[in-house]
């Protein structure tokens, strides 16, 4: 009688403990936080994810971008680059209901721009906010990005450089790579 009645204690302990794995595992391994909501502008931002590049009107790759989403959808890194050039890094970030963005410029310096709106429309137009290590606001800078965002497969960047206090824009259509 008693060795029996171990055996249910056994098998009664041994089902509570099979059970109780599943719920074990779910406290284990916490969930991630649902993504938070972002600016339609940012979404835009969002949807360019993979590689691209944009060609010169002969034909040949001027430049190479790629964008990855980081930090539970909170971020965008693009890497730009030209051919012949070191890259340069754009990490666009929702801000409110606008988007901001850092580009590390292969001149050194790390120039802030925000969207004028939380608008979704085309183009989407960024403005100088700031900048870090610069030694005068006269410094040459990128000061301006205009991206526009034709269809799922092709957009554009106008960006506009500021040097000896004239603004000079240089236009990249991208295609998206297969």
């Amino acid at each position: 009688m008693r060795t029996k009645s171990l055996l249910i204690l056994f098998a009664a302990s041994a089902l509570l403990a099979i059970l109780a794995i599943p719920a074990l595992a779910a406290v284990a391994e916490p969930a991630h936080p649902a993504a938070p909501a972002t600016p339609a502008a940012f979404d835009q931002i969002k949807a360019l994810a993979g590689t691209w590049q944009a060609k010169t009107p002969d034909g040949k790759v001027a430049m190479k971008a790629s964008y990855e989403v980081y930090g539970n959808g909170t971020a965008v890194v693009e890497t730009l680059s030209g051919m012949g050039e070191s890259s340069m890094v754009t990490v666009y970030y929702p801000d409110g209901s606008q988007v901001m963005l850092t580009h590390y410029c292969t001149m050194g310096n790390q120039p802030r721009m925000r969207t004028s709106d939380a608008g979704t429309g085309k183009p989407l137009s960024f403005a100088f906010v700031d900048a870090t290590n610069m030694k005068s606001p006269d410094d040459t800078h990128m000061h301006g990005l205009k991206v526009t965002f034709a269809d799922r497969d092709h957009f554009s960047q106008e960006w506009t450089m500021k040097k000896d206090g004239k603004d000079i824009a240089d236009t990249f259509k991208f295609e998206r790579t297969k």
